[in-house]
């Protein structure tokens, strides 16, 4: 995998999220607030663990350390939640466009939560980040679908179709 392989995958990743954002916008807060029956709970739940994971993934790809966890309680709104996942993104990509093709290939040394050590290869590390989002945005989807709101298909195909790439 090398570092512009990752970029279309993060582009991908931006494309989704956004997609996925405009439509939880326009939900009304019951329903953002709503609880639900997947892992992380309802809407709100479930796109603050994105942007969470996104946030402790690249500070750790950046620093070797896990950082403080985000506030859920920071984020009461749809908005609020957009507002930081802007910055998040541009935090990343920041990052992305300091690496090289051999970087992709290093080791990311580390404590998982619990201490125990992990040693991963960093874009395997970039692309869970990714894969991990696609599942929660997924569910996410469904309950957009539930309130009526869509965000239609994520498809990497559709960016890709929707790009020309």
């Amino acid at each position: 995998m090398n570092i512009q392989d990752i970029q279309l995958i993060y582009d991908y990743n931006y494309w989704a999220n956004k997609r996925i954002l405009d439509s939880s916008a326009r939900v009304r807060q019951e329903q953002f607030d709503a609880p639900a029956a997947f892992p992380y709970g309802g809407l709100r739940g479930t796109l603050f663990h994105i942007l969470e994971t996104e946030f402790g993934w690249r500070t750790l790809c950046e620093t070797l350390s896990f950082v403080e966890d985000l506030n859920r309680d920071d984020f009461p709104t749809v908005a609020s939640l957009e507002v930081r996942w802007r910055e998040e993104e541009k935090a990343m990509r920041t990052y992305l466009n300091r690496l090289s093709d051999g970087d992709m290939i290093s080791h990311l040394r580390y404590a998982s939560s619990s201490g125990e050590p992990r040693d991963r290869i960093l874009w395997h590390c970039l692309l869970h980040v990714v894969n991990h989002g696609t599942q929660h945005r997924s569910e996410a989807a469904a309950l957009l679908t539930e309130y009526g709101q869509s965000p239609g298909d994520l498809d990497f195909v559709v960016f890709l179709n929707e790009h020309k790439i």
